[in-house]
């Protein structure tokens, strides 16, 4: 731990660093290619919506009889419709079967109950209208819609539009990423996940409002110097933020993937694996957008900027300038010429002969005898 804090200060003063914005082609790539991957996914397997948008009816009975026992015998029971079984703790079965009305569940549930063994009265119906589910997926569409809107504005506000146009696609990068894997995984989508993806959204833009504020008081009177141009400032902010980043977003994925791989995967708790595969997906999305992606898309729209233009040709000139002096300064090092009386690239050592002076004597007596 003593080492990343050391590596983290030298970081935040600037001696170490990686040159994230100039490798930005390369994390733009990577992001195309997950994000139409994801698009893939979606249009190809699409999501497996739950009952609650699709409509059906849900029963809940304990039983002994396995998953996939249950599952055959509620699709018999069904007359073919698909049926998802869910095994929750206590040996208690759950059974949602999509488009059942109220006259298809009554003789369901009793052929059920001749199936599992138990009352009728024991397994508990419960009816979910496609309606109420419409309903809920267009309030989260609305939802969405109000909270980017806010995100835009605020950060337009407090930093500037180019920042807040960049943790827009940031955050676009990040859902549809994390849509698509539900896809690809074939997770059920149930009011948990449009919860878990409109949680992300906090979660995605925290790191990037925090690399946003670095960048921000690292960038005041930045035309007014010569020694670094506006990508270098906005690389050394992320290296700055970046420990910081790394730790927050750890942090926050441990519980989050204890929820998801024993929670939902060794418990059984169907509910936990709607939310925590989103919030797991998203959280290291948001993590990965910030860095690669909002701060590169920041420094490439800034650069098209006059001033930012002018200061990128200052600050190579005089580089420029600094490294033709310092190469002149080596040449005449390497070609001053042996001093006269050394040979063989020795020097001569002894005494010098000063020339005799004309005026020497003159107002003295002669010393001559009269």
């Amino acid at each position: 731990m003593s080492k990343l804090g050391n590596i983290g200060a030298r970081l935040y003063r600037g001696e170490v660093g990686y040159d994230f914005i100039g490798k930005r082609k390369i994390w733009y790539g990577i992001s195309i290619l997950i994000t139409i991957t994801a698009i893939v996914g979606l249009a190809v397997r699409g999501l497996n919506m739950g009952i609650e948008f699709s409509g059906g009816a849900v029963f809940t009975a304990k039983s002994s009889m396995s998953a996939s026992e249950a599952q055959h015998s509620a699709e018999s029971a069904s007359g073919g419709h698909q049926a998802v079984v869910q095994k929750l703790g206590g040996g208690t079965l759950r059974i949602q079967i999509s488009g059942l009305d109220t006259k298809q569940a009554v003789p369901v549930q009793e052929e059920l109950a001749k199936d599992l063994k138990i009352p009728v009265e024991d397994v508990n119906t419960q009816l979910v209208g496609p309606s109420w589910g419409e309903e809920i997926a267009n309030k989260a569409w609305l939802g969405l819609g109000i909270f980017m809107v806010l995100v835009v504005l605020y950060l337009a506000i407090a930093f500037e539009w180019r920042m807040a146009l960049a943790a827009l696609i940031a955050l676009i990068h990040d859902l549809t990423i994390t849509v698509g894997v539900y896809a690809l995984v074939g997770f059920e989508v149930t009011p948990g996940t449009v919860i878990g993806l409109l949680t992300i959204l906090g979660y995605s833009l925290y790191d990037t409002v925090v690399v946003f504020d670095s960048l921000k008081e690292a960038s005041k009177d930045l035309t007014k110097q010569n020694r670094f141009t506006y990508s270098e400032i906005a690389n050394r902010s992320i290296n700055s933020t970046l420990v910081r980043s790394i730790n927050t977003t750890v942090v926050a994925l441990l519980p989050v993937a204890g929820l998801l791989f024993v929670g939902g995967g060794f418990l059984g708790a169907g509910m936990l694996n709607d939310i925590s595969l989103a919030l797991f997906v998203g959280l290291a999305a948001g993590a990965y957008s910030s860095i690669f992606i909002a701060t590169p898309l920041v420094a490439d729209l800034k650069n098209r900027e006059p001033q930012i233009k002018a200061l990128a040709k200052r600050v190579k000139a005089k580089r420029a300038a600094a490294a033709a002096k310092e190469a002149s300064q080596e040449d005449s090092e390497d070609s001053a010429p042996a001093p006269a009386d050394a040979e063989d690239g020795a020097a001569v050592v002894g005494p010098r002969h000063q020339p005799a002076s004309r005026n020497r004597g003159r107002g003295r007596p002669s010393g001559k005898r009269r």
